[in-house]
């Protein structure tokens, strides 16, 4: 059975497309709170669970050993822009290992602002692996292995030693086994896996919580996602979804993408975590999906709701700057 429309996209009051998916929310004991659509069916989760695949940094003791703060562990979890905070934020996370950008195994890429684009590419630079998006994660990566003694070398691969605890966290927080029958490679080549979706809604709902993961774990959980709503910015870029939702309620949401249409996110106040996925990928509907959703579970706020549901309108401009049309949620989400 097909999921349902969850997002409309109008031209004029003309649907003119429509995106379907999947919507998960659930406490930290598992139980499913709300959902629409196949919560069963393995998903990737991509770049949207990053702060789970943090905790090795903080519970290792690298985070303390390097003397990191919110503006570090935030970036341990981001999917930036390549902005100038940014890079120079990874730069130093790699040097208190003793370390530089060569030591990334991400890959690279211009930067995802344009702003920071056009910048790099007038003053004659080419991208490097700081640029990259991951360029943070990595940095985290490295730093727990360089703490730990692990040799980092290959560390984006699936039998190495770091791996093997991100894999580990992974498992324990979602409840799901991660097993190489359901393992991809993701764009900044480490292994991610997919599983059910309701297990990522779960395991942010114990991130948020600590129910369930021993003390350290719990303590180093909310570290990450207190860093998170903390630096926005850093966990995003200017103008970003996951920043301005984060700011429409500071310290009380945290929200992060994937690739292909995922999201995660969390609200602590409520024990209550949140993952979902756009059926075609379509980052817009994601987007108009997740604050959505947001607005729903936060109704009992009039403001801050009003607030969410109008992030989750977007408008269709034509190139003369005029609104021809918007995406919305559709009324399963409201």
């Amino acid at each position: 059975m097909a999921n349902p429309v969850l997002v409309e996209v109008l031209r004029g009051a003309v649907v003119e497309s429509a995106h379907r998916g999947v919507v998960a929310v659930c406490d930290a004991d598992g139980k499913t709170v709300w959902e629409i659509g196949d919560t069963a069916r393995p998903v990737f989760p991509r770049s949207a669970v990053k702060a789970i695949q943090a905790l090795p940094l903080v519970e290792s003791g690298a985070a303390d050993a390097y003397g990191f703060g919110d503006r570090e562990l935030a970036l341990a979890c981001a999917s930036h822009s390549g902005e100038p905070e940014h890079v120079e934020t990874a730069r130093s996370m790699l040097a208190r290992a003793g370390l530089d950008e060569a030591a990334l195994e991400c890959g690279s890429h211009w930067p995802s602002s344009h702003a920071a684009t056009v910048t790099l590419a007038r003053a004659g630079g080419e991208p490097n692996a700081l640029h990259n998006n991951c360029s943070g994660k990595h940095a985290g990566f490295l730093c727990a292995c360089c703490h730990s003694g692990i040799a980092h070398r290959g560390y984006v691969n699936a039998g190495h030693e770091l791996q093997g605890m991100v894999r580990d966290a992974m498992e324990a927080v979602t409840g799901a086994a991660h097993d190489v029958d359901h393992c991809g490679t993701d764009g900044c080549s480490i292994p991610t896996y997919a599983v059910p979706l309701r297990s990522f809604a779960a395991g942010f709902a114990r991130m948020a919580t600590g129910n369930g993961l021993g003390p350290v774990r719990a303590k180093a959980a909310q570290r990450l996602l207190s860093a998170c709503m903390a630096e926005p910015f850093l966990v995003s870029g200017t103008g970003r979804a996951d920043e301005s939702l984060m700011k429409a309620a500071p310290g009380r949401i945290f929200v992060k993408m994937g690739a292909e249409g995922v999201y995660c996110a969390a609200i602590p106040e409520l024990g209550l975590g949140i993952a979902l996925k756009c059926d075609d990928g379509a980052v817009r509907a994601a987007e108009s999906m997740i604050a959505g959703v947001l607005a729903r579970l936060m109704a009992g706020e009039e403001e801050l709701a009003r607030e969410l549901r109008r992030q989750a309108v977007q408008p269709i401009l034509s190139r003369n700057d005029v609104e021809v049309g918007q995406v919305r949620p559709s009324e399963a989400l409201n």
